[in-house]
């Protein structure tokens, strides 16, 4: 890498833009047909102009840095692409060969040039290096927003997962399926006091029926969630604990001794039931 070549190759890119992105368009036919169900041509020839765009005013700075102020736009333009990407299906690989895909044309261009052979190969040479660090930049943007979707997404599940569900009035049901990790204790703790504070419910039945083993950090969680709630006035019931559950919490001494605890989702409701002032009896 020479300031003569990199001068160089700056040049020819400028001098030859129009030849450059018609080949490089050429070439991105093959990932359009890969990406025809979440992209269209046009959509990613358009992408590609737009970024050629920025590509030729970075190059006219002559700065060879991608991360410096110059190439600003560029990177902006890139990490909303890579986020676009990401979110409509477009794979990593396809993301990072609609960078590297630039190669060819360039290469071809200064093929062209006819220059002396070390002289050629410095120019092919940082050619490659600065098309390969826009790729891996993509490829680090688009691992990014692929995490950030992943995030949200198992936010979400969380949320699903912990349904708050009023049957009676002053009466709510938190089913727990699953592990039960701080995590999930958060988002637990978050959308029962949440529906405590909509329903004024003074019964909180919490069912880990769906729980498949409860151990020390399980029962700090489920204590936590009890705690929180008594002290916005709302009683807890702790049902669903298995004889397993029940053997296993006994052996590590866990214990929930202040607690009301049912060994059935039923039993639950007949206790909260009277809590609330109501009876449960058949029809004469």
């Amino acid at each position: 890498m020479s300031s003569e070549s990199i001068q160089l190759l700056f040049d020819t890119i400028i001098k030859n833009e129009k030849s450059i992105i018609q080949g490089w368009l050429e070439n991105l036919k093959s990932i359009g047909k890969e990406t025809k169900k979440v992209l269209s041509a046009s959509e990613l020839e358009k992408q590609a102009k737009d970024f050629f765009d920025l590509f030729v005013v970075a190059c006219r700075s002559k700065n060879f840095d991608i991360h410096s102020s110059v190439w600003q736009d560029t990177r902006e333009f890139l990490i909303t692409l890579s986020k676009n990407w990401a979110a409509v299906g477009v794979s990593s690989g396809q993301a990072a060969r609609f960078i590297f895909s630039l190669k060819q044309s360039v290469f071809e261009i200064i093929a062209k040039e006819q220059l002396k052979a070390e002289l050629h190969n410095n120019v092919v040479w940082d050619a490659n290096i600065l098309i390969d660090e826009l790729g891996l930049f993509v490829i680090e943007m688009y691992q990014k927003s692929r995490e950030d979707i992943i995030k949200r997404q198992q936010q979400e599940l969380l949320e699903l997962s912990t349904p708050v569900v009023k049957i009676w009035n002053g009466i709510l049901i938190l089913p727990l399926i699953g592990t039960l990790d701080s995590a999930r204790t958060q988002i637990v703790l978050e959308n029962l006091l949440q529906s405590i504070v909509d329903t004024e419910s003074s019964i909180a039945i919490i069912d880990i029926t769906g729980v498949p083993t409860v151990d020390t950090l399980v029962a700090q969680h489920l204590l936590k969630t009890v705690s929180a709630a008594r002290l916005m006035g709302t009683q807890c019931v702790i049902s669903g604990i298995r004889p397993q559950i029940a053997q296993t919490m006994v052996h590590l001494g866990v214990t929930f001794s202040d607690v009301v605890t049912k060994a059935t989702l039923a039993d639950a409701l007949f206790y909260a039931f009277n809590a609330v002032g109501f009876a449960v009896q058949k029809k004469s």
